[in-house]
Protein backbone atom coordinates (compact mmCIF):
# COMPACT_ATOMS: atom_id res chain seq x y z
CA UNK A 1 0.00 0.00 0.00
CA UNK A 2 1.91 3.20 -0.98
CA UNK A 3 0.86 6.66 0.39
CA UNK A 4 -0.97 8.78 -2.31
CA UNK A 5 -1.95 12.37 -2.05
CA UNK A 6 -5.34 14.35 -4.20
CA UNK A 7 -4.39 15.93 -7.30
CA UNK A 8 -7.16 18.65 -8.30
CA UNK A 9 -9.55 17.11 -5.83
CA UNK A 10 -8.92 14.04 -7.37
CA UNK A 11 -7.30 11.00 -5.44
CA UNK A 12 -4.81 9.04 -8.16
CA UNK A 13 -4.05 5.17 -7.24
CA UNK A 14 -0.69 4.19 -7.60
CA UNK A 15 0.50 3.70 -11.69
CA UNK A 16 0.86 -0.27 -10.90
CA UNK A 17 -2.44 -0.98 -11.19
CA UNK A 18 -2.17 -4.46 -8.79
CA UNK A 19 -0.75 -2.37 -6.03
CA UNK A 20 -3.33 0.36 -3.72
CA UNK A 21 -2.91 3.39 -2.57
CA UNK A 22 -3.59 4.73 1.24
CA UNK A 23 -4.78 9.12 0.83
CA UNK A 24 -2.02 9.73 3.60
CA UNK A 25 -3.42 13.14 4.22
CA UNK A 26 -6.57 11.31 6.02
CA UNK A 27 -6.94 8.75 8.98
CA UNK A 28 -4.66 5.58 8.65
CA UNK A 29 -6.33 2.73 8.58
CA UNK A 30 -6.98 1.22 12.41
CA UNK A 31 -7.39 5.04 13.49
CA UNK A 32 -9.96 5.10 16.18
CA UNK A 33 -11.27 8.45 14.53
CA UNK A 34 -11.71 9.58 10.49
CA UNK A 35 -11.84 7.97 7.19
CA UNK A 36 -8.89 5.64 5.53
CA UNK A 37 -9.68 5.71 2.50
CA UNK A 38 -7.92 3.65 -0.16
CA UNK A 39 -8.01 3.48 -4.12
CA UNK A 40 -7.31 1.14 -6.46
CA UNK A 41 -7.71 0.62 -10.19
CA UNK A 42 -10.00 -1.63 -12.19
CA UNK A 43 -9.01 -3.29 -14.79
CA UNK A 44 -11.43 -4.47 -17.60
CA UNK A 45 -9.64 -7.25 -18.98
CA UNK A 46 -8.38 -8.26 -15.35
CA UNK A 47 -5.28 -7.57 -13.17
CA UNK A 48 -6.54 -4.66 -11.01
CA UNK A 49 -6.47 -4.50 -7.36
CA UNK A 50 -9.80 -3.81 -7.10
CA UNK A 51 -11.70 -5.88 -9.77
CA UNK A 52 -13.63 -7.48 -8.02
CA UNK A 53 -14.18 -4.18 -5.36
CA UNK A 54 -18.35 -4.17 -6.49
CA UNK A 55 -18.90 -7.70 -5.84
CA UNK A 56 -18.83 -7.13 -2.30
CA UNK A 57 -21.88 -6.79 0.04
CA UNK A 58 -22.78 -5.51 3.23
CA UNK A 59 -21.85 -7.94 6.06
CA UNK A 60 -18.64 -9.36 3.84
CA UNK A 61 -15.32 -8.99 5.92
CA UNK A 62 -12.44 -7.11 4.62
CA UNK A 63 -8.74 -7.36 5.87
CA UNK A 64 -5.79 -4.82 5.41
CA UNK A 65 -2.61 -5.76 6.59
CA UNK A 66 0.03 -3.23 7.47
CA UNK A 67 2.99 -2.91 9.02
CA UNK A 68 1.23 -3.18 12.24
CA UNK A 69 -0.70 -6.25 11.83
CA UNK A 70 -3.62 -7.68 10.33
CA UNK A 71 -7.07 -5.27 10.53
CA UNK A 72 -10.32 -6.91 10.17
CA UNK A 73 -13.60 -4.81 8.63
CA UNK A 74 -17.05 -5.82 7.74
CA UNK A 75 -18.93 -3.88 5.05
CA UNK A 76 -21.69 -1.39 6.02
CA UNK A 77 -21.91 -0.48 2.60
CA UNK A 78 -21.51 -0.68 -0.78
CA UNK A 79 -22.66 2.32 -3.63
CA UNK A 80 -21.81 2.73 -7.53
CA UNK A 81 -21.29 6.81 -7.88
CA UNK A 82 -21.34 8.73 -11.34
CA UNK A 83 -17.93 10.63 -11.82
CA UNK A 84 -19.79 13.98 -10.67
CA UNK A 85 -22.26 12.54 -8.27
CA UNK A 86 -19.06 11.13 -6.19
CA UNK A 87 -17.42 14.53 -6.39
CA UNK A 88 -20.47 15.76 -4.84
CA UNK A 89 -20.11 12.83 -2.07
CA UNK A 90 -16.18 13.79 -1.50
CA UNK A 91 -16.68 15.67 2.02
CA UNK A 92 -18.79 12.92 3.70
CA UNK A 93 -16.56 9.93 2.11
CA UNK A 94 -13.45 12.00 3.10
CA UNK A 95 -14.80 13.19 6.62
CA UNK A 96 -12.23 12.62 9.08
CA UNK A 97 -14.65 13.61 12.46
CA UNK A 98 -16.35 10.04 12.13
CA UNK A 99 -15.79 7.12 14.08
CA UNK A 100 -12.76 4.79 12.48
CA UNK A 101 -13.51 3.57 9.13
CA UNK A 102 -11.94 2.04 5.91
CA UNK A 103 -13.71 3.58 2.53
CA UNK A 104 -12.40 1.73 -0.62
CA UNK A 105 -12.74 3.65 -3.80
CA UNK A 106 -12.46 2.29 -7.80
CA UNK A 107 -13.84 2.76 -10.82
CA UNK A 108 -16.72 0.96 -12.36
CA UNK A 109 -18.75 0.52 -15.76
CA UNK A 110 -16.21 0.55 -18.46
CA UNK A 111 -17.79 1.51 -21.65
CA UNK A 112 -15.16 0.34 -24.23
CA UNK A 113 -13.19 3.20 -23.91
CA UNK A 114 -13.50 4.81 -20.32
CA UNK A 115 -15.34 4.12 -16.82
CA UNK A 116 -18.40 6.21 -16.05
CA UNK A 117 -18.68 5.65 -12.51
CA UNK A 118 -16.68 4.75 -9.18
CA UNK A 119 -17.76 2.04 -6.87
CA UNK A 120 -17.16 2.70 -3.29
CA UNK A 121 -17.14 0.39 -0.22
CA UNK A 122 -17.46 1.56 3.19
CA UNK A 123 -16.46 -0.99 6.14
CA UNK A 124 -16.53 -0.34 9.85
CA UNK A 125 -14.02 -2.10 12.57
CA UNK A 126 -14.94 -5.93 12.99
CA UNK A 127 -16.36 -5.68 16.88
CA UNK A 128 -14.24 -8.58 18.53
Amino acid sequence: MLGIHARGGTLIPPSNPRLVGWWSDGAQPGAANGSAIITGHTVHDGGGAFDDLDELTAGDAVTVTTGRGTLNYVVSSVTTYRKKALAKQAAQLFDQSVPGRLVLVTCEDWDGTAYLSNAVVVAVPKKT
